[in-house]
This record gives C-alpha cells, structure tokens and sequence, in this order.
C-alpha cells in the first residue's frame, strides 16, 4: 500500500458534482445552469491555480463549502449594479463625477411613467402620425427664453458640436483667443470645432479683445461668430471683452450667425437664491444672440441634454443635419425635462422644487446643526481612531459653474490620532471605509483631514444608521 499522500488538487470536485448538489441548485433556479456553470468552473481554476502554487507547502484541501460561499459571492458581484446611488458629501454640488443634478420628484415620476412601456416619442396624438420629438419641450422653452424655436440633443457639447456643423461645415469660426475653453477631461473647444468640420480663426490676445478684432476677421468664407462663456475659468486684471450686444451688431452687420454657448445655462436670476449672478439664456437672447446652447443638467437642475435656442431658420437648419439623429435624446430624457420645465414658471418655489438650486441656496445655518448633531454619532464610531470636530468649509457649485463663487457649509472633519506617519494610510483607509457603507459616503481630504461636507446631506438618519455599520480596522 502506498504511503504517498494525495495532492490538495485532487480533492477539489468535479464540476459535474457540484452543478448537481444541492448548494448549487437555487443559485441555478436564479440565474440559469448556463452561467452558474461557468462560474463554477472559473472558481474551481482559481483554486486550482492557488493549490499548484503551494505545493512544496502543507496546505489542507478545500471544502466544498468554501467552493460554494465563492461561487455565492462571484454571482452576488456580478448582479450587483456597478451604477450606485452615493452621498455627496465632497462639498462640490453639481459634481460631474456623482451624476451632476439630483432631479425634482414631478421629473423621477414622468420618467417612470413612459420607462415601462410605448410612449408618444415620435407621435402626434391629434392627427395620429408621425410627430417631432422636440415638441415635448419646445413650447415651454420657447415661452421661457423668448426663442422663436428650439431643440434639444444629448448634452452640450453636443448641442456645439451640432451648430458649428450645421451652419460653419468647412468655414471660418471666429472666437476670441480667450475664450477657447478646456472643461474636463482635456475636452477643448479647438477639438469640438475641427471634429465639426470648421476652421477655427482666432482674435484677440488672451487676455484682451476688441470689437475691431471681430471686424477685421469677418470675411466672405466666416460661417458664423462663436462667443463662450467662460464658466469654469475667468480672466482677471488688464482685460478686455466685447459684450455680446456689440458682438450682435457687428454679426448682423455682416450677415453672419452670433452663438453663445453659454454652458451651464439658467432660466432665472440667480440672485433671488442668494446666490451669485450668472447670465440667463433670455438676457443673451435679447442681447442679440442669434442661437444659445445650454446644458440642462448644471444649473437648469433637469438631466443631462444640451439645449438650443433662437433663430427659428437656424434651428430647422441644425434639425435637417443628419448627426441631429445621432445625438438625439431618448423618452426619459424628454419625460424628465418636460416635467423640469414647467416648474420655472412659478420662479418664487423654485428652491423647495428643484433639488440643485435647493442644495446650493441651503442655508449655512441649517447645515451646520445637521453637523452638530451628526458629530458624536461618528466620533463614537470612531472612538480611538480619530477626533471629529464640525469646521467651517466653503462649497463650490461644480461642472464649471459660477468657478470663483464659493458657498458658506460646515463639514464634519476627521483627524486620525496616534503617530502622524499612520496618517496618510489611516486616512486612505477611512475613505475606502465610508465608501464600502451600504451607500457610498463620498468626502473630500483636505489639510491632513477627511471632511464630509453636509450641503448635500439630505437623510440624515439614515446616514446616521449607516454609520454605526461602519467597518474599520485600523
């Protein structure tokens, strides 16, 4: 009889075996016998490999329990949904990172209605034929900018992208040199244009503009008169820029197309919010701004689109492109911005409605009592790890808008105790931490603290609860 021992390998069961056994069988009535399978055998060749690799080392074979816990938690991974609702608590309202504008209940709702089924996308109800998506928003843009017509794409680049195409394909755009934008992820002006099919003409220093300097460039081959606001940047000290009402006069005089892209477009005045100023789409309109783009998901508050208003030609122009149709929004989106729409023209409840402008005209006040009473319930969960202290913080609006105008918050600051060169790694482990909570906690360090700023907390209890649940281990 044989005194050599079995290989740990050779214990493992056979794929056939466990696909039979009883574990298997209500993941199988889950998932399918087909997918359940190849997990199966995924497992097993991980265990296969991690037993050849320790062979020279005693090692005891793997029961079958933990071949199946593996299989549970594969599966349970893989339909979980990597798109997740987070808390934003980085201080920065409309982060591009964490979906932007959190929408009102009256738009959650029309988008859930038309989500489950058919819908009146491309259909006329009134004659029963074929309809135009855009006429679910372009009567209320239209009363709300003061623009003769109107269309809606996917978001505002390509809302740029679509009237640079249309109206300058293979002629001179001029813009000044200052305002030829980066937003994030290098995405740039410049690119957008040559993508279009237009050729960028420059004027001006970057710093300095002048009326003249449009004059001079406008030639027989200029397709149109690019203005950019500058939303996520500006330009101080000895500076110089052409309004848009002059620029108008100057484009109408030559018989050329004015574009302001405006970015993170809003309806109203801001200031009523207590917020600062930004140019409404109504005021570049009646500056004498041929068309404006605008997003529909910074400050408008509704979801991602790009938005284009003005000149009635012009849009029908830009709706006959045939990119119109490869950038066009789909039902929700037009559910969502037809139910966003109509709560502007009651601009005094504006703030109790609309989630973004909400958040960002939350009284500091009120932010800092969250704190307050939020503070002890993470200092006892993190007794001995690290001091919490509420510290005044300042908010920034994001995605570009209102760039130097912060906003007055309060955010709970996490200080790791003990020796300082822990620091760093007690502090990156507190992140991953909060981020593992049943609802991703996202915060901000700043200055050797994590801070979690309260601006866009709105369950508080539930925060509250979630943090007790808290897996840390220094």
């Amino acid at each position: 009889m044989s005194d050599r021992k079995t290989s740990p390998r050779a214990t493992l069961p056979s794929v056939d075996r466990l696909i039979r056994s009883a574990a298997i069988r209500p993941m199988i009535d889950r998932h399918g016998r087909r997918l359940v399978t190849e997990v199966v055998r995924e497992v097993l060749d991980v265990f296969r490999t991690s037993l050849a690799r320790n062979e020279r080392v005693a090692v005891s074979p793997v029961s079958g329990d933990a071949i199946v816990d593996r299989v549970a938690r594969v599966l349970d991974d893989m339909f979980t949904p990597s798109l997740r609702p987070v808390r934003n608590l980085t201080g920065t309202v409309l982060h591009t990172n964490l979906g932007r504008s959190p929408l009102p209940r009256e738009a959650v709702a029309a988008m859930t209605a038309v989500a489950t089924g058919a819908a009146n996308v491309e259909y006329d109800l009134d004659y029963g034929g074929r309809g135009d998506r855009d006429s679910h928003v372009e009567d209320w843009l239209l009363r709300l900018t003061g623009a003769a017509a109107a269309t809606v794409v996917n978001n505002n680049a390509a809302a740029v992208l679509l009237v640079l195409n249309s109206l300058a394909l293979r002629r001179d755009v001029i813009v000044s040199r200052g305002e030829l934008i980066e937003i994030g992820d290098a995405f740039r002006l410049p690119d957008i244009m040559a993508r279009a099919g237009c050729r960028l003409r420059e004027v001006g220093a970057t710093n300095r503009t002048h009326a003249a300097d449009y004059e001079n460039a406008v030639s027989s081959r200029t397709g149109l008169i690019l203005k950019a606001h500058t939303s996520n940047y500006i330009v101080q000290g000895f500076t110089a820029a052409v309004e848009g009402k002059d620029l108008a006069e100057i484009a109408g005089k030559h018989g050329v197309p004015l574009v302001v892209d405006l970015g993170s477009g809003t309806l109203v005045s801001l200031r009523k919010f207590g917020l600062p100023e930004e140019p409404t789409v109504s005021a570049i309109l009646n500056a004498g701004a041929d068309l404006v783009t605008f997003s529909g998901d910074k400050l408008l508050g509704g979801p991602q689109a790009g938005i284009i208003v003005g000149r009635k030609d012009l849009v029908a122009r830009i709706k006959r492109n045939p990119l119109k149709r490869a950038l066009r929004v789909d039902k929700i989106t037009l559910a969502a911005l037809g139910a966003l729409l109509p709560l502007y023209a009651d601009p005094e409840r504006l703030v109790e409605r609309v989630p973004a402008l909400g958040l960002l005209a939350r009284p500091v006040a009120e932010i800092r009592n969250m704190a307050e009473r939020l503070a002890p319930v993470v200092a006892d969960r993190l007794a001995g790890i690290a001091v919490v202290t509420v510290r005044s913080c300042m908010s920034q609006v994001g995605s570009g808008a209102l760039p130097l105008d912060s906003l007055p918050s309060a955010a709970l600051a996490i200080k790791p105790v003990g020796a300082k060169k822990k620091a760093p790694r007690v502090l990156r482990d507190l992140t991953a931490a909060f981020r593992s909570l049943s609802t991703p906690v996202i915060g901000r360090i700043n200055d050797g603290l994590f801070l979690l700023d309260m601006r866009c907390l709105e369950d508080e209890e539930e925060f509250a609860r979630d943090v007790t649940r808290l897996a840390f281990n220094p």
